[in-house]
């Protein structure tokens, strides 16, 4: 994989996957900017959601990953922002097919619904897959108003 700068967010519903997630990447020397949250204490996760998606749009940072109980949250919040395309991903294969037809730029991941495993595989083919583009890119230049 190709070592880019990451962007973190969660809920608490997210937090100890994000935590698994974010050693794995740091392991493998990305550099991640965790927007938290910090525990499982009961938080919202537009609060987390806002930060990583300006940042991703903004290019701070190349890609983000976003974690909440069912995925649907965080990614919505995200997908609020002209520059998200984020993608909730909860198989290996959507996740590849949100980089390689859609450019993703935000992984989202539905945090009760995967096992930590399988978020990290999740992850990886989501950051080494590349953009298409093709019939793809005209398609994705469509979805900003």
């Amino acid at each position: 994989m190709k070592k880019v700068d990451i962007a973190m967010a969660c809920d608490h519903a997210g937090y100890n996957k994000k935590e698994q997630i974010k050693e794995f990447l740091e392991n493998q020397g990305f550099k991640i900017k965790d927007f938290g949250t910090f525990s499982e204490e009961s938080v919202d996760y537009s609060d987390f959601a806002h930060p990583l998606a300006l940042a991703v749009e903004s290019k701070e940072y190349d890609f983000g990953i976003s974690l909440c109980g069912s995925g649907n949250g965080i990614n919505m919040t995200a997908n609020k922002h002209q520059g998200i395309r984020s993608a909730l991903c909860w198989t290996v294969e959507i996740s590849e097919l949100a980089r390689r037809h859609n450019d993703a730029n935000v992984c989202a991941i539905p945090a009760r619904f995967v096992s930590d495993e399988l978020a990290i595989e999740i992850v990886k083919v989501f950051l080494s897959t590349k953009f298409e583009g093709g019939r793809h890119k005209r398609r994705v230049e469509k979805i900003p108003v």
